[in-house]
């Protein structure tokens, strides 16, 4: 990730309603949310949550696909685990002992080793 993506979603974050979407798509895991269940477990209006995850998805925290009517919403982990990794990229001036319990968090988030299918 570099400083440009960096801020993009670090900027998508600076807001409540938008930290808590994601935290929200983080636990839900790769299965995701619809919308109308996001908005109902936030309490905001489905209009509301729109703006919000239309700002998430331009940032590339969150991807979106369509399933019937719904619009399923789920956490890019790969992105958030390159935030992670972005900021813990020169950790602590060369004492890693330091910051190895966040380091721990963000190796959580890489993407897992796709197999090799032949």
């Amino acid at each position: 990730m570099d400083e440009r993506q960096a801020l993009a979603s670090f900027g998508a974050l600076s807001q409540e309603t938008r930290l808590q979407i994601v935290r929200m798509l983080v636990v839900a895991g790769p299965a995701g949310m619809a919308a109308g269940t996001i908005a109902e477990k936030l309490d905001v209006s489905p209009s509301n949550v729109s703006f919000h995850l239309k700002e998430l998805d331009r940032a590339g925290l969150i991807s979106q696909q369509r399933e019937s009517r719904s619009i399923i919403y789920s956490a890019n982990f790969e992105a958030l685990g390159g935030l992670v990794r972005f900021l813990m990229e020169d950790c602590c001036a060369g004492h890693p002992e330091i910051c190895a319990p966040a380091a721990e968090v963000a190796a959580c988030c890489a993407p897992a080793p796709k197999e090799n299918l032949q």
